[in-house]
């Protein structure tokens, strides 16, 4: 295997798809090799303003990209519905994927994990790159083992198509893998207005909040007799996540499965 990864983008111009781009033409083991783009089709990203100069391609039909470009990774910032079809591609032309677009369900990962292994290539869906973040939901595992009074409250600007966020459903499946069966709340708790006790997930709740100026942030409170513990974590930009973006497309060239997480290839 050659020590140059070649890594083409999906989404480059969205906010994540465009740090991407330019985290990865930073690199000196990555090659940018082209882009998979709603519009613009026979551009070059060099010519779309405030992208670096890259000669790469880009491409409105995904097939077309993978037939005429030699693609080691595909980098994925679409949304759920363009997400889905674009990791079923890239696994049928032999192509890797690192993925952070949300919304893709349980049975979507182990739909794409058996076909993944058919190929015995490697694939990532994280829901959240940033290694503070990671470890928070880490931590929130931890903590669900003796605090199973548990909310979370995640915050993203209002522009996030999905509710709750990745990271959200994320942290709440590693909690309550963790937590002992609890209801919580008053058996007679009753909502005045409807969802004003946010979604209901096995037992406790999340909340979702969207606002301009918010970027990516979440606390998980926990309560217990006399005590709170509140794990939080905030992305002030972008470039927050591409460390583990970074590692991601590193780690995906050594997998022959899906993995869902980052938490699951950290070291």
């Amino acid at each position: 295997m050659s020590s140059m990864i070649k890594v083409a983008v999906a989404g480059p111009r969205g906010k994540m798809g465009k740090e991407a781009v330019k985290m990865i033409t930073g690199q000196s083991h990555f090659q940018l090799v082209a882009a998979v783009d709603r519009e613009n089709e026979g551009l070059q990203l060099k010519d779309l303003e405030g992208f670096p100069d890259s000669d790469a391609p880009i491409y409105t039909d995904i097939d077309k990209c993978f037939a005429e470009i030699d693609v080691d990774v595909l980098v994925d910032f679409t949304h759920p519905e363009a997400g889905k079809r674009h990791v079923e591609k890239a696994l049928a032309h032999g192509v890797r994927t690192v993925v952070g677009t949300s919304g893709f369900s349980e049975d979507d990962v182990a739909n794409f994990r058996l076909m993944a292994e058919d190929k015995q290539l490697g694939a990532i869906i994280a829901p959240n790159f940033a290694i503070g973040a990671v470890l928070m939901m880490k931590f929130s595992q931890m903590a669900a083992r003796y605090f199973p009074h548990v909310e979370i409250i995640e915050q993203h600007h209002d522009q996030k198509r999905d509710a709750p966020s990745g990271t959200a459903i994320k942290t709440a499946e590693l909690i309550h893998n963790n937590r002992e069966a609890l209801q919580q709340g008053h058996p007679e708790e009753k909502e005045l207005l409807e969802g004003a006790r946010g979604a209901h997930y096995h037992g406790f709740r999340i909340h979702s909040v969207r606002l301009p100026g918010l970027i990516a942030h979440q606390q998980v409170i926990f309560g217990s007799d006399g005590e709170l513990l509140t794990l939080r974590h905030d992305s002030m930009n972008r470039e927050s996540f591409m460390h583990g973006v970074r590692y991601a497309i590193e780690t995906v060239m050594r997998l022959d499965t899906l993995v869902y997480g980052l938490e699951n290839i950290l070291e």
